[in-house]
């Protein structure tokens, strides 16, 4: 289940929009982390090459790029997000925690400019949890 929090339409005060979306796996923390920042990375992020700390530069294949911000595995990372037709940084972070029937994946989108923008990213945010979760569980089968 994916679900976005807050209230909806709503912009946030001096720093724009945003969209929250969650789904929870039925696998061990580390397990899920450990494929989020490994195989996963090209699901929720893009190809490219990911430098798991702080102040490291990506560049992804479809033109998303920005500096990891923070990372505290395996808890979470944030960095900025900007696909080269966007004028502006966005902030997106990905984390995990533990809850009563798996682990919960969570994707937070931040700094979004407007109404339509967090539509469209909420879609697309909605598609990567799924496939995620999908991945994640499949690695608990292994």
């Amino acid at each position: 289940m994916s679900e976005s929090s807050g209230a909806a339409g709503q912009p946030k005060k001096d720093d724009g929009w945003d969209v929250r979306v969650r789904e929870t796996v039925n696998a061990p923390r580390n397990l899920v982390w450990a494929y989020l920042v490994g195989d996963g990375v090209s699901l929720w992020l893009g190809q490219g090459d990911l430098v798991l700390e702080k102040g490291a530069a990506y560049e992804t294949s479809d033109g998303v790029s920005g500096t990891v911000l923070a990372y505290k595995a395996p808890i979470r990372i944030k960095l900025t997000w900007r696909p080269d037709d966007w004028p502006r940084d966005t902030a997106l972070e990905l984390s995990v925690r533990d809850g009563t029937d798996g682990t919960t994946i969570v994707i937070h989108h931040e700094e979004l400019a407007d109404r339509d923008e967090r539509r469209m990213m909420l879609g697309h945010w909605k598609t990567v949890i799924s496939q995620l979760a999908i991945g994640a569980a499949k690695q608990q089968l292994r």
